[in-house]
């Protein structure tokens, strides 16, 4: 059972009709002033309108099979060049997607950042998005880092549990009785496994219950499948468990994970606000850092290979 609300409409147009409404119109223009704060506390100079000499935006999805991921990631693009009028915002896929990473790159011209639309350090960040860099000799490449762990990402796990039922407050029982299973697609990487703990964690000091991590595709003992991980929160008695979908789309995975929820099941993060300011945090942090991933540093380019 999986009860769930589906994607709201984010752009404020709805009435406000409740204290949820307002706070999250609040949360928005909090968070709009994000990109003015680095994560030191220092406060930045408010990024200008992109120029014409910078760099392109290439944000490069996984793919599915699935039609409603394109259509999600396609929807989460345009709320970037909102955020980033005039800046150029090209998309590519790893695979089984159009328009493929390879094929975006041949078409720019200039430079680039790519930035991954992953939650952690996989084989694709790792390999298959650096080589791809690397095999179009005629740009200018930067690499990102993928978007996790970072707090906006809690933000948009944290409003999309709210969306499917999760309580604004829990009482001394609700924490007591009260877990989360935050459900991700998983990695033969232990970096992977890494951050998606961390975000784990996070999570968990944002709610104030238990966060376990779990995930649809389990390649290592040490690691939990979604049903197993619901077990053992029941073991400790946790036993209203809900399931935070970690996929930046639906798809096959994420629609998997929530099948297993006892509770309520979240959507995927799509496009939410917080990860189109992520997107281009992750962008503008390549472009200053000297250590960023470029195609010189890299080994001759081989062919692309999925995880």
């Amino acid at each position: 059972m999986t009860p769930s609300n589906p994607l709201r409409d984010e752009s404020g147009s709805t009435p406000l009709e409740s204290t949820a409404h307002i706070m999250n119109r609040i949360s928005s223009q909090l968070g709009n002033q994000l990109t003015l704060v680095s994560l030191d506390g220092r406060r930045r100079t408010a990024p200008a309108p992109a120029s014409a000499s910078a760099p392109d935006l290439v944000v490069v999805g996984h793919g599915s099979r699935d039609p409603r991921a394109l259509a999600t990631v396609t929807e989460l693009l345009e709320r970037v060049r909102e955020l980033r009028p005039g800046l150029t915002v090209r998309l590519g896929h790893i695979e089984l997607n159009e328009p493929l990473l390879t094929d975006t790159l041949a078409a720019a011209t200039g430079s680039a950042v790519l930035v991954p639309l992953l939650l952690g350090r996989g084989y694709h960040v790792k390999h298959d998005i650096p080589e791809a860099a690397a095999a179009a000799p005629h740009l200018d490449t930067r690499v990102a880092a993928p978007l996790g762990p970072h707090p906006l990402l809690v933000d948009a796990l944290h409003e999309r549990l709210v969306d499917a039922g999760w309580p604004d407050r829990l009482g001394r029982a609700g924490r007591r009785t009260a877990g989360v299973v935050l459900a991700a697609a998983g990695s033969r990487d232990p970096d992977s496994a890494t951050d998606t703990r961390r975000t784990a964690d996070l999570l968990a000091q944002r709610l104030g219950v238990p966060v376990v991590p779990a995930y649809a595709s389990t390649t290592a003992a040490s690691v939990l499948s979604v049903p197993a991980a619901v077990r053992a929160l029941a073991a400790r008695g946790r036993h209203r468990t809900a399931v935070a979908s970690y996929f930046t789309a639906p798809g096959r995975f994420a629609t998997q994970c929530a099948d297993a929820a006892p509770w309520i099941a979240s959507a995927p993060l799509g496009a939410h606000r917080a990860m189109a300011r992520l997107l281009l945090h992750r962008y503008d942090q390549a472009r200053t850092d000297a250590t960023a991933t470029t195609a010189a540093t890299l080994v001759p380019p081989r062919q692309l290979t999925s995880a």
